[in-house]
């Protein structure tokens, strides 16, 4: 394929290096007469290891090479990566001067093609900026329609800086967020080779993704870094301890708890970071990342409030008042606090959940219910049923089997407020995901 890149810095230059060396034509773009000599030189604008022998190889071979004429670049090549930077501003956003600007050379050139061209955007941007940015910049300055007269995708990378040339041959994941199916499929061409799960998706899913991971990396790093504070303080290597925790790949480094939803609950998490917090203040350690858990937590209970009162009707049904599916453990659950609170406001409630029944609860749980939440064990209802009927709003509070096919038998005057997503979709007339 004969392709440019508008960029080279990091990005830029170790694509143009890996693509050119499995034998596409690639045409570097750049503003900087610098960077373009040292590429037509044979030489790396960028310190990477094994990049420096494939643009090397692939300038002798006339393969690769640099202009700063991009109207050139376009017309001879069929498909464009935009790899310039998107630095920070002052107050944390991003500047998209000059993806704006690549957009507005690439799509003046566009306006001067009739062969069918792709252009895909690998710079990180904040989801948005595609819709907002780069399309209408690139329909005005062409004249044409995107998805029509010229494909359009996202295609974020996954390179850490020291490994950037194995990672682009062994990502994770490629992901393409398309305009349309034909975009996607002319960009798949390039990574046919590479073997590592394919995601087709919406472009501001795509946008989103970059971010996500790397505020993961954040988290986990700052996580270490506090278990290893408190670890030392209390004269123990935190090394060994979080080597132990890596063992976990069934919950620790894992895809479980990653899901969005409603606050979590339980007799373990809510008092373990109450504990483990307590412990560091008492060692006079800041621990930002762990104080704040509970708190974040508390606003997801708060927005969960809020979407339910939103609905403006006074009478509500619950469908799960335990933390999660398959047990009867009331103890710190959201969803009681939820209740509570609709109580507060003067919403008539009825619950349903299969596992909490008065008459089968034993011990702790019993316990619990009668002696601190028996307004709540009043609101209980024998069956399902009885809570839709009753209900303006309904609540899906867990992910019990039993409220998979409530969707399909609500009224049309009711609203769903669904707090763990049954069985998918995302939010639309009457029905309302809290985080889809």
């Amino acid at each position: 394929m004969r392709i440019s890149i508008f960029g080279l810095g990091y990005v830029g230059t170790v694509c143009a290096a890996c693509l050119s060396s499995d034998g596409h034509q690639v045409i570097g773009v750049d503003v900087s007469p610098t960077k373009v000599d040292l590429v037509n030189r044979g030489l790396s604008p960028i310190i990477e290891a094994d990049v420096f022998p494939r643009v090397t190889q692939a300038v002798g071979e006339r393969r690769l090479w640099a202009t700063s004429d991009a109207r050139a670049a376009m017309l001879e090549s069929e498909l464009t990566m935009i790899c310039v930077g998107t630095p920070s501003q002052s107050n944390g956003s991003l500047d998209l001067s000059r993806v704006r600007a690549a957009c507005e050379q690439i799509g003046a050139a566009l306006g001067e093609k009739d062969a069918y061209h792709v252009v895909v955007v690998r710079s990180t941007m904040l989801p948005g900026s595609m819709r907002d940015v780069v399309l209408p910049t690139l329909e005005v300055a062409s004249g044409k329609k995107a998805g029509r007269d010229f494909g359009l995708c996202v295609n974020p990378e996954f390179m850490r800086e020291g490994t950037a040339v194995w990672d682009f041959r062994h990502p994770p994941k490629t992901v393409i967020g398309e305009i349309d199916e034909r975009s996607g499929d002319t960009l798949l061409q390039l990574y046919l080779g590479i073997d590592a799960p394919v995601i087709r998706t919406r472009i501001e899913i795509a946008e989103m993704v970059k971010y996500t991971d790397n505020a993961w990396h954040a988290v986990k790093v700052a996580f270490a870094n506090e278990i290893g504070n408190i670890s030392k303080a209390s004269g123990v290597d935190g090394q060994s301890v979080m080597e132990i925790f890596c063992k976990d790949t069934k919950l620790n480094l894992s895809s479980y708890y990653l899901r969005p939803g409603f606050a979590f609950g339980g007799s373990c998490l809510p008092k373990d970071l109450r504990a483990l917090t307590y412990k560091g203040r008492m060692l006079d350690l800041e621990l930002p990342l762990l104080s704040s858990v509970l708190r974040s937590n508390q606003v997801q209970l708060e927005k969960g409030i809020r979407m339910v009162l939103d609905k403006g009707h006074r009478r509500v049904g619950v469908l799960g008042i335990s933390f999660k599916a398959g047990t009867d453990d009331l103890r710190e659950s959201p969803l009681v606090d939820l209740i509570e609170h609709l109580l507060g406001k003067g919403c008539e409630l009825k619950v349903y959940d299969r596992n909490v029944r008065l008459a089968a609860l034993m011990g702790a749980n019993r316990d619990f219910i009668m002696n601190r939440i028996p307004h709540i064990a009043a609101l209980l209802a024998p069956d399902m049923a009885q809570v839709v009927q009753f209900a303006d709003t309904l609540v899906i509070g867990n992910g019990d089997p039993e409220f998979q096919e409530v969707l399909a038998n609500v009224r049309p005057d009711q609203t769903v407020v669904d707090l763990v997503r049954i069985n998918g979709g995302c939010s639309r007339e009457n029905y309302e995901g809290i985080c889809w």
